[in-house]
């Protein structure tokens, strides 16, 4: 019988964290699920320390996927494996906590709607030092709502509301029938996956989100990630998002969600790279479009 729930671990140069990572995965309170992992051919010792979990017979360990295509490639890849109903990634770098896979499941057994359910972050340094408690999902969507409406706060707000792939869990039908991650916009893969797979599951008669009010999840802020990329291209690469979100859903993003977003996610941006120089990352402000968290 297939598992309940598939958690697939797309990673990448995270021979620093991966052990941590997977630990924190396996060692969770519920029971029916599987975890799929595929190194991205790695310049490190990744591949050497997943190995080393290979007596686990929840773990299916994939063969090294090949080098290049960015973070769609290795994330379609392990989300493609996936037998569960359900489906989480998790990046190489980050953390969930024991209660995290019991809690989402909980979510779609109470709602035979939901078609995504996600929860607040904390974000952690590279010693996992805490920087912030707890941030994510604002108060107004805890529990139970359309997912037209979780679309149009996180366009409206200009951030990603939602959080990173490992606070979520989704529909794995639901992710396939969009074509899997979407990186027309590669900054916004995540968000605007999660958009889509929520508007676009209406069709199926679901569309439902679901918001968990706790952190029980953590989110590395690394050197190599995208978000300290340059405050310039990341606003504009949101912006298309925004505005392409409301050529496709004009019925859910309104042109006044589209600017108000804009003008937040150009001062974000900003202040996101500002808090980065402050942290001592400031080398990784100039790297390029590779991310230890998103491959």
């Amino acid at each position: 019988m297939s598992p309940r729930v598939s958690v697939v671990i797309p990673a990448y140069n995270n021979v620093s964290y991966i052990r941590n990572t997977l630990e924190s995965v396996l060692n969770q309170d519920y029971e029916d699920y599987e975890v799929v992992i595929a190194d991205h051919s790695s310049a490190d010792a990744t591949a050497l320390v997943i190995e080393q979990f290979a007596g686990d017979k929840r773990l299916r360990i994939l063969s090294p996927t090949v080098a290049g295509g960015g973070a769609k490639h290795n994330w379609q890849r392990v989300t493609q494996e996936a037998r569960g109903e359900l489906v989480k990634l998790v990046c190489g770098d980050d953390l969930i906590d024991p209660q995290l896979l019991s809690r989402q499941v909980a979510a779609f057994d109470l709602f035979p709607d939901l078609t995504l359910c996600a929860v607040r972050r904390r974000l952690v340094d590279e010693t996992g030092s805490v920087i912030m408690p707890s941030r994510g999902i604002p108060k107004k969507l805890y529990g139970h709502h359309q997912g037209a409406k979780a679309v149009r706060a996180t366009v409206h707000s200009g951030t990603n509301i939602f959080g990173e792939p490992c606070c979520i869990m989704m529909r794995a039908d639901a992710l396939q029938n969009i074509g899997g991650w979407d990186d027309t916009n590669p900054y916004v893969i995540d968000e605007r996956t999660y958009c889509r797979v929520l508007l676009e599951d209406v069709k199926a008669g679901r569309g439902g989100f679901f918001g968990i009010e706790e952190a029980l999840a953590s989110f590395r802020v690394s050197a190599n990630q995208w978000s300290v990329r340059l405050a310039k291209s990341q606003s504009a690469q949101v912006g298309e998002f925004h505005n392409n979100m409301h050529q496709m859903y004009p019925q859910v993003v309104s042109d006044s969600d589209v600017l108000a977003g804009n003008l937040q996610a150009r001062a974000m941006a900003y202040g996101r790279r500002a808090v980065y120089f402050g942290l001592g990352i400031k080398k990784a402000v100039a790297k390029p479009l590779h991310s230890t968290n998103h491959h």
